[in-house]
């Protein structure tokens, strides 16, 4: 199947879509229980009071309370011991208990009063020494810090305690992740199918947004879309394009399941694809392949990444970080956020464990020409990596439809 022959109109390719969200269950009480259960045996192992959550991911992974932040204080305070408890402003106190999934005391402030000398009485109320240590969730604000230490707070980052539990998905976030990576997948085989030229990038993105829509998601959680020489920009440029006969066609995107993402990359040519295009498509095939090989129980992340390097440079790419080549990271975590730990980068020694999630993608930027990004998401088990998404499966036959 080469792109572009045979196409669908954008009516008809929405019309091959299907509502895809039957089953998917979101993480449930018992699962959150656990987590703080987790969390406060990782704080007494630590010799730290207690953890502050604050609003956004991190809050939500502990409690399911989803809140996006701002420039009010809304958090979960975990102590080491004893039952979680919440600060937010008095105003939002109805709406707050809407969205709580986990119980827990709700503590609120008034507009003119401190949250940080609440959150202070917080913690000696839940009998946490005013000489422990507090930790503090790595996406907490730089005001909400200054304002813990101006109360007297001592505070560590929360890293130690947040990524341990992160990083170990359990079957549940698996499930979510690997309906969101289905979803995406038949989104992206559906905006193949409707390529032409003289289509614009922005005109494909509306597309995949409502292609998320039609399979059951809120929209795109992220998308990007470049044509010819703009596909050599890993993360795009400012500019829409148009499409042409023979341009490489790079397509990221993915999408939400009760708050756990998919993220797959695709590409591919649109139409009769260069040598040069078919040479550089197969490396980066051949360098996601030693990534995913590598990816084994016990071995250090920067060792993936390292394999991926390692082909390419073999081809006469790079080395490191130099053009043509890799010029970034092989890959990131991902779950509730689409950045998470661990990271396949070269000072990443975290040992790859079982529920472990990352993407595998060691894009070969060509500049000036082209860039060949395959991304798909992998998870650890018992016996060792499984894909989310199957790889490409050639550049004539992206999504191997002749199989």
């Amino acid at each position: 199947m080469t792109i572009g022959v045979g196409g669908k109109t954008a009516e008809q390719a929405l019309a091959g879509l299907s509502q895809m969200m039957a089953g998917a269950e979101p993480i449930g009480l018992a699962e959150y229980r656990a987590r703080v259960g987790a969390a406060q045996a990782l704080l007494r192992e630590l010799g730290l009071g207690a953890l502050y959550a604050h609003a956004g991911t991190n809050m939500r992974y502990f409690s399911g309370t989803v809140w996006h932040p701002s420039e009010r204080l809304v958090g979960l305070i975990i102590p080491a011991e004893g039952e979680p408890q919440y600060v937010a402003p008095a105003f939002e106190e109805g709406t707050l208990r809407e969205y709580m999934q986990l119980p827990g005391d709700l503590h609120v402030w008034q507009e003119h009063e401190s949250p940080y000398a609440l959150c202070r009485q917080v913690l000696a109320r839940a009998g946490v020494s005013s000489s422990a240590r507090l930790a503090v969730s790595e996406d907490t604000p730089l005001f909400v810090i200054d304002g813990l230490q101006r109360e007297g707070i001592v505070w560590v980052n929360a890293k130690p305690v947040t990524a341990a539990c992160r990083m170990h998905k359990s079957p549940a976030e698996i499930a979510l992740m690997q309906r969101a990576h289905d979803m995406t997948m038949a989104v992206h085989r559906a905006a193949a199918s409707m390529l032409r030229p003289g289509i614009s990038s922005t005109e494909v993105e509306a597309f995949i947004a409502a292609a998320h829509r039609k399979v059951g998601a809120t929209g795109s959680y992220f998308c990007i879309v470049l044509f010819g020489v703009a596909s050599s920009f890993p993360h795009g440029v400012k500019e829409a394009q148009l499409l042409r006969e023979g341009d490489v066609v790079l397509i990221d995107t993915g999408c939400l399941v009760h708050g756990y993402m998919s993220d797959i990359t695709r590409t591919y040519v649109y139409g009769e694809p260069s040598p040069r295009q078919r040479e550089i498509w197969n490396l980066e095939k051949a360098a996601q392949a030693a990534a995913f090989a590598a990816a084994q129980l016990g071995t250090p992340c920067r060792d993936v990444d390292r394999a991926a390097r390692a082909v390419i440079a073999a081809a006469g790419l790079g080395p490191g970080y130099q053009l043509p080549g890799l010029p970034h990271r092989t890959g990131h975590g991902c779950g509730l956020d689409i950045h998470e730990w661990p990271y396949l980068v070269d000072n990443d020694e975290t040992p790859l464990a079982v529920g472990m999630c990352f993407s595998n993608e060691p894009m070969i930027c060509v500049p000036g020409e082209f860039g060949i990004r395959h991304e798909d998401h992998v998870y650890m088990t018992a016996s060792g990596p499984r894909w989310f998404s199957q790889p490409a499966h050639s550049v004539d036959d992206p999504f191997g439809l002749q199989a």
